[in-house]
């Protein structure tokens, strides 16, 4: 019998149920509506006094997903949870990490500051936009890593020759790791960014010619500068092209830009569900990882394995 109990908000009660499973047991029972004009309401329909709690709930705009992570953690506390567990697969509002001009919000530390005053005890989450944000909060942090899932995949395909490359320098870490699981060569691509969604290919570094290739990437958005990477790489002779992110934000034209890029196969986790079934994208579970997570969080053991990316 679990010694914890898991809940989900709406945002992707899919992989919140795989988890349950995976972690031996079911989803509590929460009631979510929304008034006429759009108001959350939330209610733990079992009883959770004493209890360790995990919220399941990822943070992609619009606010309403965040909001209602917040509304269930406040729910949860004034209910008397024992211990609450903020799960966010994927941790939105994430890419403001630094005042990089002036005028500008730091979201991802405003973040931080709710989930804590809500009342959250701890944050799990998985491949952060900015590692550094982990040091926005004051309270446990766990950061998982979807490595292991998408390059189990990558393995399966066995592809010789091939290079790992990141669409930008600040990828290079992640890239790096992953080219050590696999056993590949590293490249990336230099880039400037004239306004935001908007990416240029300046400059292609490393083997290519000849090459199969994986480029390699946290999280997909409109898909511009993943699809630039991908011409650029094949008018350089690339053999085929595979791409990886953890998270598959796409919005705007992105599924229309994959569709028509020379790319053989994106392989994303489901920290967020598709919007559009797509023949080039293939979905690995990273459910089994958070499952342990949880169990080991609940069981006060190490999940120090967990963030093996190496």
């Amino acid at each position: 019998m679990a010694k914890f109990k898991i809940v989900s908000g709406r945002s992707n009660p899919e992989l919140a149920a795989r988890i349950a499973r995976a972690a031996g047991t079911e989803l509590a029972r929460v009631d979510i509506r929304n008034f006429s004009d759009g108001e959350m309401w939330v209610k733990y329909d079992e009883n959770i006094r004493g209890e360790d709690l995990f919220i399941v709930q990822s943070t992609p705009p619009p606010g309403d997903n965040l909001l209602e992570l917040l509304i269930l953690i406040d729910a949860a506390r004034r209910a008397s949870a024992k211990r609450i567990t903020a799960v966010i697969p994927y941790f939105g509002y994430a890419r403001q990490d630094r005042k990089d001009q002036p005028r500008v919000a730091i979201t991802a530390k405003l973040i931080a500051n709710m989930i804590a005053a809500a009342g959250a005890d701890r944050v799990i989450t998985m491949d952060l936009h900015a590692p550094q944000i982990q040091g926005f909060f004051d309270l446990p942090f766990d950061h998982l890593y979807a490595a292991p899932v998408l390059t189990r995949h990558v393995k399966r395909l066995e592809l010789d020759r091939l290079t790992v490359f990141s669409p930008d320098v600040g990828g290079l870490k992640l890239a790096r790791a992953y080219a050590k699981r696999l056993g590949a060569g590293l490249g990336f691509i230099d880039k400037r960014r004239p306004k935001p969604n908007v990416a240029e290919v300046m400059n292609v570094v490393g083997d290519v010619k000849g090459f199969n290739i994986l480029i390699l990437d946290d999280l997909i958005d409109t898909g511009g500068t993943f699809t630039n990477a991908v011409k650029a790489l094949k008018d350089k002779g690339a053999e085929r092209i595979y791409g990886a992110c953890t998270h598959p934000v796409l919005s705007g034209r992105a599924y229309e830009l994959l569709e028509e890029a020379p790319i053989d196969q994106l392989i994303v986790s489901d920290t967020l569900p598709l919007k559009v079934a797509s023949s080039k994208i293939i979905v690995k579970s990273v459910a089994k990882l958070f499952a342990e997570a949880i169990v080991r969080t609940n069981s006060n053991q190490s999940i120090s394995k967990l963030f093996d990316v190496a």
